[in-house]
C-alpha cells in the first residue's frame, strides 16, 4: 500500500483516472466556467492576546447561488464568522441563542477543558451564556470548528447551516513556503431546500441513515474562485461541515499535498491525487501553480459507498454522490507582460510529532445498529449494545494515562468515530500499520473494519464525549460518555 492510499485520503487512483467523465479538453484550463468572487468572511481576529465577539444564533434568510434560502446562522452568516487566535490567547464569546430550540457550542477539535466545551448544557431560546477559555501555550496550530452540539439537535441545526471555522495560527504558519501561499477556507455543506427555500424535510429514512441535500455549497456560496498565483502556492484549507456526507475531492490537473490533518500538520508534504473527507474532518494541502494560467475545477467524485479503505470509509445511500460536481475553482491570477515567474518549492519538513508511548490499557468499542422504541421509534444506533444515557458513564479513564482504543464496526453502514477534548494517533487499521503520524480527532469506520487509535488524555478532568459524527447516527444513540479523573 502507498502512504497516499493510506489516510483515507487517497483512493489508489490517479487524476487522470478520477477525471476521465468530468474533465474538459481545454488547454491551460477551462475559462470558460462559470465561479462566484473569492469567499469574504466575517473574520474575527484575536488583538493583545484576546479574542472577544458576541455570536448570535438566530434565523435569516441567506443567499446561496441564486436561491434565497431560509436557513439557521451564526451573526447572521453561513458559515459563521472566522475566528482566529494563537496559542495562549483567551477567548470570550457572548453567545445568544436567537433559536426557537435549545443549544450551545462545540469547540471541535480545540483541546480545552470540557467544562468549557460542555455538550451537556442546555442554551434555552433567548438565553445568553458566555464561554471563555484560553487555549494552551503549547496548542498545535490548526483548522478547528464549532458548531451545535444539542443531544437530540446537533443534525437538524448542523443541516439547517450553523457551523462556523477557528483557526489556530502557530508554528505550521512561520514555515516560510506556507507563509507566502495564498490560503483559501473550504467549507463543504450540503444542504435541501423546498420552494420556498426552507429547509426540506428529507424522510424518516434520511433521518435514520444520514440526512443529506443536493445543493452543494462551499463557504456558502456556489463555485467560488481560490486564487492561485503562476508559480506560486495556495494553500485550501478543506472541512466537512455536513452532517452527513462524505466527499471525495480531486484538483484539475494538479496534485495536493498534504500538510495537516484534523489535529495539526504532520511531518512532511504528502502528494494526493484525491482526499476523501468524512463529516467532520479537516485537511490542509498545498498546490503549486505550475500549470498553465486558467480555471482549474475542484471536483467532488462518485465513488462506491460499499467500499472502505485505510482511515476512511463511504457510507452507502444519500451520505455519498453519484455524479461529479464542482466544488470550487482554482483560479489564476493575471500576469503582467513582464512579471518573471519562478516556481514556488514545496516545504520539505513540516512539524515532528513524537509518537505516542506504549497504552496502559486497551479497551475494544463495537459499533452496531438496530430497531428500538427511541426517537420516535426505528433505528438506533448503538456503542458496545448500548444507545446514549446521559445518566450513565461508559468509560473512565485517568488523567495522564495512554491508552489504545480498539473500534470495530458490526454493521452494515460507516460511522466515523469522534472523541472530544483529545486527540488521538491512529495505530492501525485492519491490522496495516500507519506509515507515518499524524493527529486526528476523526477517523471513519467502514462495515467490517477495526481501527487501533492510541490517546493519552492530559491537561483536563471532567465528563465529555465520542461519538458517531454522522450526526443523526449521533443524535440516535451512537454517543457515549467518557470521564477523565485525576489519577
Amino acid at each position: 500500500m502507498r502512504r497516499r492510499d493510506f489516510f483515507k485520503l487517497g483512493a489508489g487512483t490517479t487524476a487522470a483516472m478520477l477525471l476521465s467523465q468530468c474533465s474538459r479538453d481545454v488547454p491551460g484550463g477551462d475559462t470558460s466556467v462559470t465561479t462566484s468572487a473569492p469567499v469574504q468572511f466575517q473574520k474575527v481576529v484575536s488583538s493583545n492576546g484576546l479574542l472577544s465577539l458576541d455570536l448570535e444564533a438566530k434565523p435569516q434568510q441567506v443567499q446561496l447561488g441564486d436561491i434565497n434560502a431560509n436557513l439557521l446562522t451564526y451573526n447572521g452568516k453561513v458559515p459563521g464568522p472566522l475566528l482566529e487566535a494563537s496559542p495562549g490567547d483567551r477567548v470570550q464569546i457572548r453567545f445568544t441563542n436567537g433559536l426557537s430550540q435549545p443549544t450551545n457550542i462545540h469547540y471541535h477539535g480545540l483541546h480545552i477543558s470540557p467544562d468549557v466545551d460542555n455538550v451537556f448544557l442546555g442554551i434555552s431560546p433567548g438565553e445568553q451564556h458566555t464561554y471563555e477559555f484560553q487555549i494552551p501555550d503549547d496548542h498545535p496550530a490548526g483548522t478547528f470548528w464549532y458548531h451545535p452540539h444539542k443531544h437530540g439537535l446537533v443534525a437538524e441545526q448542523l443541516f439547517a447551516g450553523l457551523a462556523g471555522l477557528f483557526i489556530v495560527r502557530g508554528e505550521l504558519d512561520e514555515i516560510p513556503e506556507i507563509k507566502t501561499a495564498q490560503e483559501s477556507f473550504v467549507v463543504l455543506k450540503d444542504f435541501a431546500l423546498d420552494r420556498s427555500g426552507n429547509i426540506a424535510d428529507t424522510g424518516h429514512m434520511a433521518a435514520m441513515t444520514g440526512r443529506a441535500g443536493g445543493l452543494l455549497t462551499a463557504s456558502g456560496q456556489i463555485n467560488p474562485e481560490m486564487p492561485i498565483r503562476r508559480g506560486g502556492l495556495a494553500r485550501l484549507r478543506l472541512l466537512n461541515a455536513s452532517p452527513s456526507r462524505f466527499y471525495r475531492l480531486s484538483l484539475e490537473d494538479h496534485p495536493m499535498h498534504l500538510i495537516a490533518t484534523d489535529g495539526g500538520a504532520i511531518a512532511s508534504p504528502v502528494e494526493l491525487s484525491d482526499v476523501v473527507l468524512a463529516p467532520g474532518e479537516r485537511v490542509e494541502v498545498l498546490v503549486q501553480g505550475n500549470q498553465v494560467a486558467g480555471n482549474y475545477r475542484l471536483i467532488n467524485q462518485p465513488f462506491n459507498p460499499a467500499q472502505g479503505g485505510m482511515m476512511g470509509g463511504m457510507m452507502g445511500g444519500n451520505q455519498s454522490s453519484d455524479r461529479s460536481e464542482t466544488v470550487a475553482t482554482l483560479v489564476y491570477e493575471r500576469e503582467t507582460d513582464d512579471e518573471e515567474t519562478q516556481e514556488a518549492s514545496l516545504p520539505s519538513e513540516l512539524i515532528t510529532i513524537t509518537p505516542l508511548p506504549e497504552p496502559s490499557e486497551t479497551r475494544q468499542f463495537a459499533l452496531n445498529h438496530g430497531m428500538g422504541g427511541m426517537m420516535g421509534g426505528g433505528m438506533v444506533f448503538l456503542i458496545n449494545g448500548k444507545g446514549f444515557d446521559p445518566s450513565r458513564i461508559d468509560t473512565q479513564v485517568k488523567l495522564d494515562a495512554v491508552e489504545d482504543w480498539e473500534i470495530t464496526n458490526t454493521g452494515s453502514m460507516a460511522h466515523p468515530f469522534h472523541i472530544h477534548t483529545n486527540k488521538f494517533q491512529i495505530i492501525s487499521q485492519n491490522g496495516q500499520s500507519a506509515p507515518y503520524a499524524a493527529w486526528k480527532d476523526v477517523v471513519s469506520v467502514s462495515p467490517g473494519e477495526t481501527v487501533r487509535i492510541r490517546m493519552a488524555f492530559r491537561d483536563y478532568t471532567g465528563k465529555t464525549v465520542y461519538h458517531c459524527h454522522v450526526l443523526d447516527h449521533e443524535d440516535r444513540g451512537m454517543m457515549g460518555i467518557l470521564e477523565i479523573q485525576q489519577a
